[in-house]
């Protein structure tokens, strides 16, 4: 691994605990995991979870996670990984999971026993021993309490940077509070899952982190602290069973003396702040402020580099996680690429090259035609159906092969602007788009992205990028947070461009999205009446 230092970047993702080594180059030198579902089977998960027979509570059992992490430094262990020669560590953690520290857990956090593993030390700790995770869906009435509570949906937004969501924290806890009022109150602090596996690392509660901290539906991303009328909304004396909140760009102490004494740990291992997988992801992906990163799978994510905030009914606004004076939006699509595929398969053979071919065989604009294609429900807006509209905006029953091909791309990135747009994201030729994922490597409709969004797109392959944005943000934090960004991640390779905007694309789809924007509300009308 050479004689450099090195930084660790862990994921406590849904699936696997994961560990990547950088150099101060951010080369990768070593990876390794322990999946839940094939290396623990004994918890007899499925996808890392438990899911209940009605599919709307799912939970993950707090002491797999702990378990996990044992696994993985005992490989490393093995493997005679140097950990005397690691700087710094981070770490990211499945967004809007929660885990509740039983009443005296800090004391066995604060006292372990090099000797043993932290399994068996930690596994009495928990007032709560299977943990909300985001794929819970349990919490409808909770949401609609804490709207209420607050003055209605956008009036949240407002404050915390999205509506009430089910799988949100606060929303959570209060569901644990109404449910199990004993456990709630047996229990001494609630950690995210990222912070609570800096918990494990610094021996001690860690505080968490602003960006993760927004993913709550409890802090106000205006002053980056608790809300009181949200934390008295969700459940009694939360303010100290949550403790502070501090930037993402915060060096939270160093390694636990347990780690230096059974892995050769130096004890001055600084460790800085972990944080949520979406963001983690966004400082992997290392982008430049007005930077898009568009990534194309089963769903589209958009993340947004951005320094004014619009709160709205749909995404959500976070802080960002590598620059505390600005903000990360977030919006996710359900109808994505199995829309594309079915698409393909229908009506071109099943061959992405026919779909290719068929897209750069019609103009942009479509000569006028919308299509909306919404095979499940979708987030933004609520609404399920195929929908085609000819150039009068009057629906028909069909269209073309070539029309229906290019309408389901358009379509799609239309809405994907559009909403970025509501959330404040300023389009245009200053801004880059980084498409990342499966369908980043087709050429055709990356043209579309650049003539829709009017911006060159880049493509990047960023294997593991919330792991690699926790090492990344380990090497930020050694460097003590007082060089910008940039300059800590200017060894990492840049993205290609790969297509720029037709001329003209923008007096074609500036109009284009108003219209889809209009027949998209009516068909959001008609799914709710």
């Amino acid at each position: 691994m050479g004689n450099d230092g090195l930084f660790l970047g862990f994921d406590f993702s849904t699936q696997q605990v994961k560990v990547i080594a950088v150099n101060d180059s951010l080369q990768v030198k070593y990876e390794c995991a322990v999946k839940f579902d094939t290396d623990l089977s004994k918890y007899n998960t499925q996808g890392g979870a438990h899911v209940s027979s009605d599919k709307s509570t799912v939970t993950a059992p707090t002491i797999m996670w702990i378990e996990a992490l044992d696994m993985v430094l005992d490989k490393m262990k093995t493997d005679s990984f140097p950990f005397e020669k690691v700087l710094g560590i981070s770490g990211s953690g499945q967004q809007h999971g929660s885990v509740y520290w039983k009443t005296g857990a800090r004391n066995t956090l604060k006292n372990l026993n090099s000797a043993e593993n932290l399994k068996e030390q930690l596994k009495e700790s928990f007032s709560v021993g299977d943990s909300p995770i985001w794929m819970d869906s349990s919490t409808t009435r909770q949401c609609q309490d804490l709207e209420r509570a607050m003055g209605g949906a956008q009036n949240l937004a407002n404050i915390t940077g999205s509506r009430a969501y089910e799988r949100f924290t606060g929303n959570q806890i209060a569901k644990v509070y109404q449910t199990k009022p004993e456990a709630y109150s047996d229990t001494e602090r609630i950690s995210l899952v990222s912070s609570f596996a800096a918990c494990l690392f610094l021996g001690d509660y860690a505080p968490i982190d602003t960006s993760d901290g927004s993913g709550m539906n409890l802090m106000n991303i205006k002053t980056l602290d608790w809300s009181d009328e949200c934390l008295k909304a969700c459940a009694p004396n939360l303010r100290e069973k949550l403790g502070p909140v501090v930037p993402s760009t915060t060096n939270i102490g160093k390694i636990s003396e347990y780690y230096v004494s059974k892995y050769g740990f130096k004890p001055d291992c600084l460790l800085t702040a972990f944080t949520g997988d979406n963001p983690s992801s966004l400082a992997g992906i290392a982008p430049s402020q007005g930077d898009i990163i568009l990534s194309l799978g089963t769903s589209d994510v958009l993340f947004l580099w951005i320094t004014e905030p619009h709160p709205a009914l749909c995404g959500h606004i976070f802080g960002n996680p590598v620059d505390t004076s600005a903000y990360m939006a977030l919006l996710c699509f359900k109808n994505s690429s199995l829309t594309r595929e079915r698409i393909c398969n229908e009506l071109a053979d099943k061959s992405w090259d026919t779909f290719s071919k068929s897209l750069e065989s019609t103009k942009m604009g479509n000569n006028g035609n919308i299509g909306i294609y919404f095979d499940v429900m979708e987030i933004q807006p609520l609404a399920v159906g195929v929908y085609r509209f000819n150039d009068k905006n009057e629906q028909v029953s069909s269209f073309d092969k070539d029309t229906e091909i290019r309408a389901v791309i358009e379509s799609q990135l239309m809405a994907r602007r559009i909403y970025s747009e509501m959330l404040g994201f300023n389009i245009g030729e200053n801004c880059r788009v980084i498409a990342t994922g499966g369908a980043s490597n087709n050429k055709a409709l990356l043209q579309v992205v650049a003539d829709i969004f009017n911006s060159s797109v880049y493509v990047k392959d960023v294997a593991n990028s919330a792991s690699l944005g926790a090492a990344i943000r380990a090497k930020y934090g050694s460097k003590g947070f007082d060089t910008k960004f940039s300059e800590v991640v200017k060894d990492i390779e840049e993205p290609v461009c790969v297509a720029t905007p037709t001329p003209g694309s923008q007096q074609v789809y500036g109009p284009l999205c108003e219209r889809y924007k209009k027949l998209e509300d009516q068909v959001t009308k008609l799914c709710s009446s």
